[in-house]
């Protein structure tokens, strides 16, 4: 009942002793998932008998049963009726369905010992017929009748009525199927012959799906004794219903064998953290996985990060595959039950290997021995919800408390990360050359690609792109490596000028025209949701906003709702103005939807999917998205930045950026750094297969630094232009942040709240003669109001914040985040 009460509320109550507030532990949700099983206790011999005692009483089923278990091919009528005490209805229904044919009552004649002295020939030849053939049908004997008659007479022959007779036309391998239909127990059947083909107990759950078996049947089965009921814990895996190939691992390159001759010695103590700027593409996922492979030889346990669940759900696709049987899924999708028995099993040590989002840095490995941190640069490490976090920083903590190695990489490290590893805080590696393949591995890839062998060129395992990669002279030994996809940036401005005004450049039109029709696939990446950003009124300019949120309504056209992004506002499409009631409402702006609309349009043979988070709420949707596309049935994938990050797509060899400038001018110090990171991973995206690949960046500002630095895959360069902007600026890696957010009803209440507290800082660091201290603010957030909460921010710059806010107290609504990954 108190749920909805707001915190300040129930602590001012608690302030003036009206109430008592205390924290206890409530029960779990979920518990231990039993489930019966079945398991079977007579053999197949026996099933027949089984059968027999079960299902609907059928007097067809005994006839049956009682000629297939005969010696006699050819009982009576009478006698088969006796044994099994019936009537003639069950042997005419059978007889009907041609399982047996019934044999009518027939006289014959035979001849009596003696000698026929009489002057009839024909009387005397019938007799010496019928003394040397036995019995003969009377009927086939109709042309004798004189000489029957004759025989009669003089008592030679005798005449006698055979009684009607039944013989089987069923084969007897068929007639255990016959029994089972006459008795209805088909489903009593199937479920002895499923028990039968498995070894050992089954899970009820499983024999309902492939039987259609109901309680009652396996009650039927349980009543006479062949089969046995039972209970244990079963455990609900998210990875059970999943397809995965066993891998091995491959030769690695001269580049990698170095790194791994370095990390493998460390891998039994702790030392600096390892950082691995390896480009797109250039084998680090193998460098994790023989690290991962030397742990478990040490009989210790790994936990394996990544940044977002999409690239969580690819990765356990690899690790499982080399170390079947040893893998969890860890993320905060997975349903209540799955996430306990994840847990469950990873404490009992089942599982010795956890993969996942951040909060896997908390699974409750006894023997911990390894932590990775794959895109170690992104921002999604940090958890801005209470207990704040950074995955990436608390796990180099976590290492360094338990003395083990942790190994980061990245195709575009964070700036302070690669800032550190320079100065010596880190051990940096370098992997700066992408590898296509081992070359014995190409033929898999032709045939994983659909490809004829040859077509990729002589010798059947060279294609276009490891052709030009032989022209540069990338091959060494038996290893295949190529360069990165190049990048061609579009000017949108002389798009306009050339009278296009579609989404899609000309030169992006003409790639993905070329590469759907090549059987190939696309990715077309931007970073943004909705069909249009904002809806205004032609006549008076109004602009439909959220009512909670400073911040306008998103148009989301396949269900014809306008969206707030901030606190999930929904509401129609107004026909009318709000303000002045006109009809001329206009959509602008531009987000995933619309892409796929204009895609569809423009492009009618693409099979287009869509992932952001309108697509990929669903449970599992992530993984079906992404085997959708891997298997083929999509050509082309849509998406934010989930799309952007460690997918490895053979298949993909154009990579579309609708628009490069959309958080290029975010008022964020890190603008920059963001751009050059997401445009490196989607370019990264292209050319990982013998067919190479190509990337298109559309922009209105082409000379933008960080733009030319990833066009030219330039990781090097643009570090030392930021690093040198960041110093003239004094943001991070030379001086900390931290952002001190509050939240609260009304404008000027929360202005004046956070103006005391910016003044409190100042005196405290004046009175405290802290050095180099810097207070920037207050000012309103990026969006000021979000839920009706007026929201206003402090920057406090100094080399290390927490022990300038150490001591000071934090009224109610106050937030601090130390080390910031957005200023927003």
């Amino acid at each position: 009942p108190l749920k909805g009460l707001e915190k300040q509320v129930v602590h001012g109550l608690a302030k003036k002793k009206l109430v008592n507030i205390r924290a206890t532990l409530s029960k779990p949700k979920v518990g231990p998932r039993m489930e019966r099983s079945v398991e079977l206790l007579v053999s197949p011999d026996e099933f027949d008998d089984v059968l027999a005692l079960l299902g609907r009483p059928s007097k067809q089923a005994a006839v049956l049963r009682y000629l297939v278990e005969l010696d006699d091919p050819f009982p009576t009528v009478k006698a088969v009726k006796e044994a099994v005490g019936c009537t003639d209805s069950p042997v005419k229904a059978l007889a009907e369905k041609g399982w047996l044919e019934i044999l009518p009552a027939q006289t014959f004649v035979a001849a009596k010992p003696g000698d026929l002295s009489s002057s009839n020939q024909d009387a005397a030849a019938l007799l010496a017929y019928l003394q040397q053939s036995g019995p003969t049908l009377l009927d086939a004997l109709s042309e004798k009748a004189d000489a029957l008659q004759a025989l009669l007479e003089k008592d030679l022959i005798v005449k006698f009525d055979e009684p009607p007779r039944l013989t089987l036309r069923l084969s007897r391998e068929d007639a255990p199927e016959a029994l089972i239909q006459l008795r209805r127990t088909q489903r009593h059947a199937a479920v002895l012959n499923l028990l039968a083909a498995e070894d050992g107990p089954v899970w009820i759950g499983w024999i309902y799906a492939q039987t259609k078996a109901t309680l009652k049947t396996l009650q039927d089965l349980a009543r006479v004794e062949a089969i046995a009921f039972d209970e244990a814990r079963r455990w609900r895996d998210p990875l059970a219903n999943r397809v995965f190939t066993l891998d091995t691992p491959p030769i690695l390159t001269p580049e990698q064998r170095d790194l791994m001759d370095i990390i493998l010695p460390a891998l039994d103590r702790y030392g600096a953290p390892f950082l691995i700027h390896g480009v797109t593409g250039s084998g680090k996922t193998e460098i994790y996985l023989q690290a991962i492979d030397k742990t478990l030889e040490q009989g210790k346990e790994v936990i394996f990060l990544a940044p977002e669940v999409m690239l969580a759900t690819q990765i356990v696709q690899r690790v499982q595959a080399r170390f079947p049987g040893k893998t969890a899924l860890w993320h905060s999708a997975l349903s209540p039950g799955e996430r306990f028995d994840t847990w469950e099993r990873a404490r009992q040590g089942e599982l010795p290997i956890v993969v996942g989002p951040r909060s896997a840095l908390f699974a409750p490995l006894k023997n911990l021995g390894l932590i990775i941190v794959d895109e170690e640069h992104e921002p999604a490490y940090k958890q801005d919800r209470v207990p704040t976090f950074h995955a990436r920083d608390l796990a180099i903590q976590y290492a360094r408390l338990l003395n083990i190695p942790l190994i980061m990489g990245s195709a575009t490290p964070d700036v302070v990360s690669y800032r550190k590893a320079e100065r010596g805080e880190y051990h940096l590696l370098h992997l700066p050359n992408r590898i296509l393949a081992h070359k014995k591995h190409l033929a898999v890839q032709e045939r994983l690609l659909s490809r004829g062998v040859g077509e990729w060129g002589s010798g059947g395992v060279e294609g276009r792109g490891a052709r030009a990669a032989k022209d540069k002279g990338q091959v060494t030994n038996d290893l295949v490596a190529l360069p990165l996809p190049s990048v061609e940036i579009v000017d949108l401005r002389e798009e306009l000028k050339a009278g296009n005004r579609t989404i899609f450049s000309r030169a992006l039109q003409k790639g993905i025209e070329e590469t759907l029709k090549a059987g190939e696939q696309v990715i077309l990446f931007l970073n943004r949701r909705g069909t249009a950003t904002f809806v205004n009124c032609r006549d008076c300019g109004y602009v439909m906003v959220c009512p909670q949120c400073d911040t306008t309504l998103t148009y989301h056209a396949p269900t014809r709702q306008m969206v707030c992004h901030y606190c999930g506002y929904r509401s129609g499409v107004p026909q009318t103005c709000p303000e002045c009631h006109s009809k001329r409402i206009k959509y602008f702006g531009l987000g995933t939807e619309r892409v796929e609309a204009h895609l569809r349009r423009m492009f009618p043979y693409a099979r287009p999917i869509r992932l952001d988070q309108d697509t990929t709420r669903r449970r599992g949707s992530h993984y079906t998205f992404l085997q959708h596309f891997v298997e083929g049935r999509a050509n082309v994938m849509i998406g934010t930045q989930m799309v952007a990050k460690g997918l490895d797509l053979p298949l993909v060899t154009l990579v579309g950026v609708i628009s490069a400038d959309t958080a290029l001018y975010l008022p964020e110090f890190r603008a920059a750094e963001r751009t050059f990171q997401i445009l490196t991973q989607v370019a990264g995206r292209a050319g990982r297969s013998p067919l190479g690949g190509r990337v298109i960046v559309q922009t209105y500002t082409p000379e933008q630094p960080a733009l030319l630095a990833a066009a030219e895959h330039d990781y090097l360069g643009f570090y030392g232009d930021e690093l040198r902007f960041r110093y003239e600026q004094g943001y991070p890696p030379f001086k900390r942040l931290a952002r001190l957010t509050y939240s609260g009803y009304g404008q000027e209440k929360s202005q004046a709240a956070a103006q005391e507290m910016a003044d409190r800082l100042r005196l405290w660091a004046a009175q405290q003669g802290f050095p180099a201290v810097q207070i920037i603010g207050p000012a309103p957030t990026y969006v000021q109001r979000i839920r009706s909460k007026y929201r206003w921010q402090i920057l406090l710059r100094a080399p290390n914040p927490p022990e300038v806010l150490g001591p000071v107290p934090l009224p109610l609504g106050w937030k601090v985040d130390i080390d910031p990954v957005s200023l927003l």
